[in-house]
């Protein structure tokens, strides 16, 4: 792996930083970039599609696209570069459902109808998704849902229920997967389709945690329609499908170089906070906690970036697809358990400043870490439990056997 980037690659990621730190001067006052920014608060929200329209006419959601659906035919390291830069920044615009996991499914197993219809107003920064996954009874064990889609002419009418659905009330679409075929059972039998969240007999109700914020939601379908038309892969191979689009949730550059803005930041608050009359840094412990943070986001980065160096081989037929599975599930693996040592560590640091909430003008970083301590447990749950992950690099990385 050779990441230095050229003299051209340099301008870009300057280009980027010069928009991103202009740009983000006009964040909501609290701003940290986290999903209760952009899902509960309507200002956020705002912010958030204000910038998805500046970043689709500039081109950077679609960078690495072909040209037909919106895209600048970048390579896949220039799209990194983007959203390593975004992440920094922790700034808006990108629909991490839409334009992170079902754009790049679309290219490897839509139709060209699908591309061509959903494509470009993602590019263009103009449409919204959610993922309906998890249901009451089928976490991790997707496989098992229940929720029942059946062929009536040119549609699919759906009913069931999905649950801790991210950003469901503030999405246009939603893309599911649902039972076809209550026949087969496990993960056959299961399809993917795509459905516009204002069709007919959709519900959503609010799932707030324990700090009161709206990111999740629960959604009911009572004979919803959605056209056969946008079934993506064929009919009962959903779980193919939805294998793929796994993978490419699981790169996660951008949460890397947000968690390395955090440390520096951290950084500086030790040179100046004083404990018994000296700095914070000044203490060995401290120093050594901050410096392990430091390095292993550093791994964080060097991990998600070998994950777009696999991406590009894979696209040029030298990698295989069994390396890219396992290389995203030990990035997704790593950055999730990272996240939380980050916001445990830095809650130490801090002391009792670390549990003062958000708004507070004694909450250090505006709260971040007391904000980052109470949601990071649901990050070994979120996209993947960290004990699935563990199992996919263990059978799709390492060759060992199924038990």
């Amino acid at each position: 792996m050779d990441f230095k980037l050229t003299p051209e690659q340099e301008a870009l990621r300057k280009e980027f930083d010069d928009f991103f730190r202009e740009e983000m001067k006009a964040a909501p006052a609290g701003w940290s970039g986290g999903l209760e920014d952009l899902f509960s608060l309507d200002e956020g929200w705002q912010f958030h599609r204000e910038m998805a329209v500046k970043l689709g006419k500039k081109g950077w959601l679609s960078l690495a696209w072909p040209k037909q659906y919106g895209g600048q035919e970048h390579s896949i390291l220039e799209q990194l570069i983007f959203n390593e830069v975004r992440g920094f920044h922790a700034a808006p615009g990108i629909d991490i459902f839409g334009h992170g996991m079902l754009a790049p499914t679309l290219m490897v197993a839509g139709s060209e109808e699908q591309k061509l219809e959903f494509l470009p107003p993602i590019a263009r920064g103009e449409t919204t998704w959610c993922q309906g996954w998890s249901e009451p009874n089928a976490g991790s064990d997707l496989a098992s849902l229940t929720t029942r889609a059946v062929v009536d002419g040119d549609d699919y009418v759906i009913n069931g229920q999905k649950i801790w659905t991210s950003g469901a009330h503030r999405a246009d679409w939603c893309f599911a997967v649902v039972r076809t075929d209550p026949n087969q059972t496990r993960s056959r039998g299961l399809s993917f389709v795509l459905i516009n969240m204002k069709s007919p007999g959709i519900t959503v109700n609010p799932l707030k945690d324990m700090a009161n914020n709206h990111m999740f939601n629960e959604v009911f379908f009572d004979n919803v329609r959605t056209p056969v038309k946008y079934r993506v892969g064929a009919e009962n191979d959903g779980w193919q499908v939805t294998r793929a689009m796994m993978n490419f949730e699981r790169s996660n550059v951008g949460e890397f170089a947000r968690l390395k803005r955090t440390i520096g930041e951290l950084v500086e608050f030790t040179t100046e906070a004083e404990y018994n009359g000296k700095p914070l840094a000044k203490d060995p412990l401290v120093r050594h906690r901050v410096a392990q943070m430091a390095i292993e986001i550093e791994v964080g980065l060097a991990l998600a970036r070998r994950i777009a160096w696999v991406q590009q081989k894979l696209n040029m037929g030298q990698a295989r697809i069994d390396e890219l599975i396992a290389g995203a599930s030990g990035t997704k693996l790593w950055s999730s358990e990272l996240a939380q040592r980050v916001a445990y560590g830095g809650c130490t640091i801090l002391g009792p400043h670390g549990q003062v909430k958000r708004g507070s003008q004694y909450a250090p970083f505006n709260g971040t870490f007391e904000s980052e301590y109470q949601a990071c447990l649901g990050f070994n749950i979120a996209a993947g439990t960290s004990e699935i992950q563990r199992n996919l690099i263990a059978w799709t990385g390492l060759g060992l056997p199924r038990t």
